[in-house]
């Protein structure tokens, strides 16, 4: 599952953490992401001066404005969902070679 952390600390919350954190569950229903990807709060991630904190798996975003939050959304979490679905399916999984005679017509 990847999981998607918002800041829902004092300075996050008065640039909007809520509504992005709305925006992005709408997405996910949308999408019908639900199990795949979860969100969660967390209080102060140290980059308040910075706007709205995201950690997405591991990696880490500030700045995030509501009004992003689509654009946002399909390049940093969809993406990856999409290229782990795509890693998985069977249409993926690329048969090896069958040893074949060299030389025979």
């Amino acid at each position: 599952m990847l999981l998607i952390t918002i800041c829902v600390g004092s300075s996050c919350s008065l640039r909007g953490s809520d509504e992005l954190a709305t925006e992005l569950f709408h997405l996910i229903e949308k999408e019908k992401l639900e199990g795949m990807v979860d969100i969660v709060g967390a209080f102060c991630m140290d980059a308040c001066s910075k706007g709205v904190s995201v950690r997405v798996g591991e990696r880490e975003f500030s700045g995030i404005r509501p009004e992003q939050a689509k654009t946002f959304f399909y390049k940093e979490v969809f993406a990856r969902i999409d290229n782990k679905l795509a890693s998985h399916s069977p249409e993926a999984q690329v048969a090896p070679a069958s040893p074949g005679k060299e030389g025979a017509s």
